[in-house]
C-alpha cells in the first residue's frame, strides 16, 4: 500500500497558519495529542491539482528550531522527524506574516537551510497592503530560492496556486543544507531581504519604522519609557486633585446629614465611623484609580507596551530573567493576582517561580490610596521646578523602588531557591494604532467598578468587624474607647514588635485587617481616629490632618516603605499557593516580604530620625 505524500505548516506564532490549514482541508482534518505530550496535533487532508490527497498537519507555532517551549520541541521533532515511527513531512510550507517579515524570515531561513523541499506562503498581504505597505512575492523568492506565493487565507485568495507549488516542490533539484548561521546573521539578512522585497511603502508605515527606531533605541527607549510614567504620576496627584476633592465633599456632606437626622448611639456611629469614614476614606481615591488605569490601557491599545517589554528584557535579563517575565509583572501594577495567573505563559519553571515570588512587589493599585493618603498629608504641594509636582515625584520615587527591589530579589532567588540561566524571549510587536475611545472607556468603567465593588465588599466588611472590634467592649466614663476595646488590645500587643521602627499602635491596629486588602490601612486608620474623637473634632477633622497632628514625618516615611514590600492581602497570597501547589512558596513569599518591609520600614525611619525628621 503506497504511503499518503505528507506536508506541514511552520512559523511564528500569529502567522495564520490554523487560517490557512482551514481554507486547504476544509472539514478533512482530526484533532489529537502528539504522543508523550499533551501538545494538540492537527492534521488534515489537502487535495491536490491533480486530484492526488495528501497529509497536512499543522504544526504549533515556533520562533526556530532550539525549542524553548513544549510546543516548539514538538514542531522542531517533527520537522526533524525525530517521534518514533512517524516520518518527517516531505514539503515544509513556511507560513509568513506579510506585514511582520523582518520577524518572520529569520525562522525561515532556518528552515530553508535544512535543505527540504520548501514553500513559502506570504500570508495576510492584504493586511500589509492595508498598512500601506506593498510587497513583490518574486523578489522574495528571488532571495529565499524557494517558491514563495502570496496568500490571503480568510479569503481564499492564493490556495490553487499554493496546492500547485505543494504538488511541484518535490520535482524541484534536491538543495544542499545551507551552513547553519547564527541568530544575529539571521536577523541582520531577514530585515535586509524584507527591505529588498518592499516595492513601495505609505508615509505611515515609514512613520511606524521610524517609531520602532526611536522606542526599541537601546538608550533612548529607557529614558522614554521612564519618561512616560514620570508624567503618569505627575498626572495622578495634578490632574485628580479636583475630583478627590469633590469626593470627600461629598462623603463629609452625607455624613453631616447621618449625624443630623439620627438619633445619637451605635447605629448611628456605626454608619459615620464606621462605613462613611472609612469606606469613604478610600473612595475618595477612585479618580487616581482611573487616571492610572487611563495611562496604562492607553499604552497597551497604542502598541507601546508590547515595546515596553522588548526594552525591559535587557535589564532583566541581568537578574537572571527573560522579557517573558515582563508582561505578568505589568499586570501586577493592577492587581498581583492576575499578575501572578498570567505567569502560566512562562515556560522555564524557575522563571515562572521567580516571577511569582517577586510579582508583589510591582506597586498595584491597592497600595495607591496608602500613598496618596500619606504623600498629601505629609509632602508639600509644590513644584520644584519646571512643573514638577514634588507630590508626584515621590509617588514616581516609591514605584521605582519596587521595581528596583523586585529585580535585586530576583538577582537573588535567581542564584540561590531558583537558580538557573535566563530563558530567551521573542513576542510580536502589534502594530500602532491609536486607542479607541469607546474601549478605554469600557476599560476605564471595568476598573472603576472592582475598585467601587472591593470598597463594597471587602473594605466595608472589615471596617464594619474592625468597627466592632473598637466599640466593644464601651469604655468606662474619661477612659478611652480605643484603649478598652478589643482590637486596642491586640493593638497594644502588635505595637511592642514595631513600635522600634517607628509605629504607634493606631499603625499596628491598621496593619492587621490591611492583610485583607492594602487599601483597608486607610479605612482602618480613619476608623480608628473617628472611634477615638470626640463629635466636634472628628467632624471637623480629615484624616490627613489627624495623620499630621499624632505622627512625625519619619514616622509617614517609614510607613511607606512599609507598604513597598510587605505582602498585605491574602487574595495574593491564596493565587500563590494554588499557583505553586502548596503552602511552601506562599510562606517563603511571606517570609520574606515581611522581613524586607520591616528592615527598611526600620532603616527608613531610623535615617529620617538621624535627619532630623522625627
Amino acid at each position: 500500500m503506497q504511503t499518503m505524500r505528507s506536508a506541514a505548516l511552520v512559523g511564528n506564532p500569529n502567522a495564520g497558519k490554523s487560517a490557512l490549514f482551514n481554507a486547504l482541508t476544509g472539514a478533512r482534518q482530526k484533532i489529537a495529542n502528539y504522543p508523550g505530550v499533551t501538545v494538540e496535533r492537527k492534521v488534515g487532508r489537502l487535495i491536490l491539482p491533480s486530484g492526488e490527497p495528501i497529509e497536512l498537519t499543522d504544526l504549533p507555532g515556533s520562533y526556530g528550531l532550539s525549542a524553548t517551549s513544549p510546543d516548539e520541541e514538538v514542531t522542531r521533532k517533527v520537522i526533524l522527524g525525530e517521534f518514533p515511527g512517524e516520518a518527517a513531512p516531505q514539503v515544509l510550507v513556511v507560513v509568513l506574516d506579510a506585514s511582520n517579515l523582518g520577524q518572520h524570515l529569520v525562522f525561515a531561513q532556518e528552515v530553508i537551510a535544512l535543505g527540504r523541499p520548501t514553500v513559502i506562503a506570504l500570508n495576510m498581504i492584504d493586511l500589509a497592503e492595508r498598512d500601506g505597505l506593498v510587497i513583490s512575492p518574486a523578489a522574495l523568492e528571488q532571495a529565499l530560492g524557494v517558491p514563495v506565493i502570496a496568500t490571503v487565507a480568510v479569503r481564499r485568495r492564493g490556495l490553487a496556486e499554493l496546492s500547485a507549488a505543494i504538488a511541484a516542490a518535490e520535482e524541484r533539484p534536491a538543495e544542499h543544507g545551507r551552513p547553519h548561521t547564527s541568530l544575529i546573521e539571521r536577523r541582520v539578512t531577514a530585515h535586509a531581504i524584507a527591505d529588498g522585497a518592499i516595492v513601495s511603502e505609505t508615509a505611515r508605515h515609514r512613520l511606524h519604522a521610524r517609531l520602532d527606531r526611536l522606542f526599541l533605541h537601546p538608550w533612548l527607549g529607557p529614558l522614554i519609557l521612564f519618561g512616560l510614567l514620570f508624567v503618569v504620576f505627575q498626572a495622578v496627584f495634578a490632574g485628580a486633585a479636583p475630583f478627590a476633592a469633590v469626593l470627600q465633599a461629598g462623603v463629609d456632606w452625607i455624613s453631616g446629614e447621618v449625624r443630623s437626622n439620627l438619633p445619637q448611639g451605635l447605629a448611628r456611629d456605626l454608619l459615620t465611623d464606621g462605613v462613611l469614614a472609612g469606606v469613604g476614606s478610600v473612595v475618595v481615591f477612585l479618580p487616581q484609580i482611573v487616571i492610572l488605569f487611563f495611562f496604562i490601557l492607553a499604552m497597551e491599545a497604542s502598541g507601546y507596551m508590547a515595546r515596553a517589554a522588548f526594552l525591559m528584557d535587557r535589564m532583566m535579563a541581568r537578574v537572571g530573567l527573560s522579557g517573558r517575565s515582563f508582561i505578568p509583572l505589568l499586570s501586577s501594577f493592577a492587581c498581583a493576582v492576575p499578575g501572578i495567573m498570567a505567569t502560566r505563559s512562562i515556560t522555564d519553571p524557575r522563571d515562572r517561580l521567580t516571577t511569582i515570588l517577586i510579582a508583589p512587589l510591582m506597586t498595584c493599585s491597592a497600595r495607591l490610596p496608602v500613598y496618596a493618603v500619606i504623600i498629601a498629608a505629609f509632602i508639600p504641594n509644590r513644584n520644584i521646578g519646571g512643573g514638577i509636582g514634588l507630590q508626584g515625584l515621590v509617588l514616581f520615587v516609591l514605584y521605582v523602588i519596587g521595581i528596583i527591589g523586585a529585580m535585586v530579589v530576583a538577582l537573588v532567588l535567581r542564584r540561590s531557591v531558583t537558580k538557573g540561566a535566563a530563558s530567551g524571549f521573542i513576542m510580536e510587536l502589534p502594530k500602532y494604532q491609536l486607542p479607541r475611545a469607546r474601549d478605554l472607556g469600557i476599560g476605564l468603567y471595568q476598573r472603576a467598578w472592582i475598585f467601587l465593588r472591593r470598597a463594597g465588599t471587602i473594605i466595608l466588611t472589615t471596617t464594619v468587624v474592625l468597627w466592632l472590634l473598637l466599640n466593644f467592649p464601651r469604655a468606662e466614663p474619661g477612659q478611652n474607647q480605643v484603649d478598652a476595646s478589643i482590637a486596642g488590645k491586640i493593638a497594644n500587643g502588635l505595637a511592642v514588635v514595631v513600635r522600634p521602627i517607628g509605629f504607634n499602635r493606631d499603625i499596628a491596629l491598621a496593619l492587621i485587617p490591611a492583610m485583607a486588602a492594602r487599601e483597608v490601612a486607610v479605612s482602618s486608620l480613619a476608623t480608628t481616629y473617628a472611634v477615638a474623637d470626640s463629635d466636634e473634632t472628628r467632624q471637623a477633622t480629615a484624616l490627613g490632618d489627624r495623620l499630621r497632628a499624632g505622627w512625625s514625618l519619619a514616622t509617614a516615611l517609614a510607613f511607606l516603605a512599609w507598604f513597598v514590600f510587605a505582602p498585605q492581602c491574602m487574595s495574593t497570597i491564596a493565587v500563590t499557593r494554588r499557583e505553586t501547589n502548596g503552602w511552601k512558596w506562599p510562606g517563603f513569599m511571606m517570609a520574606y516580604l515581611f522581613a524586607l518591609a520591616y528592615l527598611f520600614a526600620g532603616l527608613t525611619y531610623w535615617t529620617a530620625v538621624w535627619l532630623g525628621l522625627g
